[in-house]
């Protein structure tokens, strides 16, 4: 599993004054929280943070925090971040502090290896989940789950179930759900006619609600 050192400081000035002269700074405001650890004020460079999970690894790093603080030595995980919508900017993150001897749930994208017998024919691949959570130890967190569709005909499916996973990886379902599907291009077309019409049905429905009700207000 891919590891990394972050350097943090803490920060005493909170709320959305503090948060604005950390970012005049270029710095983005973060916390740090973990079981029977009291959450702790962080601010990080973004600039730091990009290239910490610049691994194969991604989000999935585990991150060794450096800086003065009780936080000094913790290894983390990136648990949660928020972008700004329009330039995509790191505004503030959120790291939990794992036990590397416990069982972490994680998101994994997923990742189609080959071309599929089906694209060779015509049809497309469609990924239906893009990524997928995964329940393992921290050590053992994979950077992707990798699917093999090279043998895929045009009509397969791949569900959860049908997953080969290295020992000790894990991803809990509740129903046998479709990862990826080869589609045709007749099925495409089925179903994209399907939604056109789904689509008109609806719009049909709420004009005649509209004129409905304009009748009884009259």
């Amino acid at each position: 599993m891919a590891q990394a050192e972050l350097m943090v400081s803490t920060r005493d000035r909170l709320g959305k004054g503090g948060a604005r002269s950390l970012r005049r700074a270029e710095m983005v405001p973060a916390v740090v929280y973990g079981k029977d650890f009291p959450a702790c004020a962080l601010s990080v460079d973004p600039k730091a943070l990009r290239k910490a999970l610049a691994t194969e690894a991604g989000l999935n790093t585990l991150l060794t925090l450096k800086g003065e603080g009780p936080f000094s030595g913790k290894v983390v995980i990136l648990k949660d971040r928020q972008l700004d919508a329009l330039s995509g900017e790191l505004l503030h993150a959120d790291f939990k502090i794992i036990d590397l001897a416990a069982k972490v749930s994680v998101m994994v994208p997923v990742h189609p290896v080959g071309k599929s017998v089906g694209e060779k024919e015509g049809g497309n691949l469609s990924v239906i989940r893009h990524e997928l959570e995964v329940v393992c130890l921290p050590g053992v967190i994979p950077s992707s789950i990798d699917i093999d569709v090279s043998g895929l005909a045009i009509g397969d499916t791949v569900h959860v179930e049908d997953l080969q996973l290295a020992e000790g990886i894990e991803v809990p379902y509740e129903s046998n759900y479709t990862i990826l599907t080869v589609m045709g291009r007749m099925a495409e077309e089925v179903e994209e006619g399907a939604e056109e019409a789904e689509e008109g049905a609806e719009e049909e429905e709420a004009v005649a609600s509209e004129a409905s009700g304009k009748v009884e207000s009259d």
